[in-house]
């Protein structure tokens, strides 16, 4: 998590968040991989779908997304972005920090399971601003346990974050969380974009 956070003086049951989440792709240079965007009042009502494509492997998508929400007619109610980890489309690394600088929504990545981040940064490598894409994962600090503690998701996730509060971030995760341990913007995300590209979902949601 972040020293520079967002003021949430009063967390309601309602609050809009965005939830971000890739389609299937395939690797190859030039691919492109299609991200999806669910405005979400709580984890109860879908107001909108954004959504925006991303070069595969690319380092396009922290701009993409920084688009995708100044471009929406949601862009005064979204109070904060969620996103399934921090990579997308391969290693199309987010960097939670110029999303925060350029809209002013803090950004919560959740995962299923805690991401190894030193085979991460080993697969990083790869790339020739290998440093710059593993800075963008560093600058949200270690991944942080989240336990539910609704009856209807017994178990935990993992969170990293920028510009928000620890304890903030825990009463967004549990409030949008009404149909699984994933908070249901990313949940709703997952597969929209995977009906899209395979013309139905498939996958663990």
């Amino acid at each position: 998590m972040s020293e520079e956070t967002a003021n949430f003086w009063d967390i309601k049951e309602e609050i809009r968040v965005l939830g971000i989440d890739d389609g299937p792709f395939e690797f190859g240079e030039g691919n492109q991989a299609l991200l999806v965007g669910t405005v979400f009042r709580g984890g109860s009502w879908l107001d909108g779908v954004l959504t925006t494509k991303i070069a595969v492997d690319g380092d396009d998508a922290s701009g993409e997304i920084i688009g995708m929400i100044l471009r929406s007619r949601h862009r005064g109610q979204v109070r904060v972005v969620m996103t399934d980890g921090l990579t997308v489309g391969g290693f199309n690394v987010i960097d939670a920090r110029e999303i925060f600088e350029s809209t002013g929504l803090p950004v919560i990545s959740v995962t299923r399971t805690e991401p190894d981040l030193e085979s991460i940064r080993t697969a990083l490598q790869k790339f020739p601003d290998a440093k710059q894409r593993w800075e963008r994962i560093h600058r949200a600090g270690p991944p942080i346990r989240h336990f539910s503690g609704k009856p209807k998701g017994r178990g935990s996730i993992f969170f990293q974050g920028f510009g928000i509060k620890e304890s903030d971030a825990r009463s967004i995760i549990e409030i949008t969380s009404t149909r699984s341990l994933l908070p249901e913007p990313i949940r709703v995300a997952h597969i929209i974009a995977s009906g899209v590209i395979r013309g139905e979902s498939y996958g663990r949601v």
